[in-house]
């Protein structure tokens, strides 16, 4: 179950520390060919997001690591499954309602969330 946790977090974190600089880096015209939906929601909140991700993939990884307060890891990845409900319901609302890298995403966090239970 370690190594799986591991691996699986180990690629989720990944993603999402991409997924969320993006976010805080790029304006709007840079992030509008990957993420259609930046138009209809304010920049402040797209920024607030992207560190919210990037602050969540740290926490799937550095509390395990470290041994210090590895309940992190549970409530992060929760987090990412409430974080892409909320973003599965903004693609369905829209125009892109291309919800398969979503629903993947919920099921990776799902998994982990069952995984991190190990620590408890």
């Amino acid at each position: 179950m370690n190594i799986a946790y591991w691996i699986v977090a180990g690629l989720l974190a990944l993603f999402y520390i991409y997924a969320g600089a993006m976010k805080v880096i790029r304006s709007r015209d840079q992030l509008r060919p990957m993420m259609a939906w930046v138009d209809r929601i304010p920049l402040p909140a797209v920024r607030v997001l992207g560190t919210v991700e990037v602050l969540g993939a740290t926490g799937l990884i550095l509390p395990p690591l470290t041994g210090i307060a590895p309940w992190l890891a549970l409530a992060a990845a929760i987090g990412f499954v409430i974080l892409q409900i909320g973003a599965t319901t903004v693609h369905l609302t829209g125009k892109d309602r291309q919800i398969t890298l979503n629903v993947g995403l919920i099921a990776t966090a799902a998994v982990i969330t069952w995984l991190a239970t190990t620590w408890l």
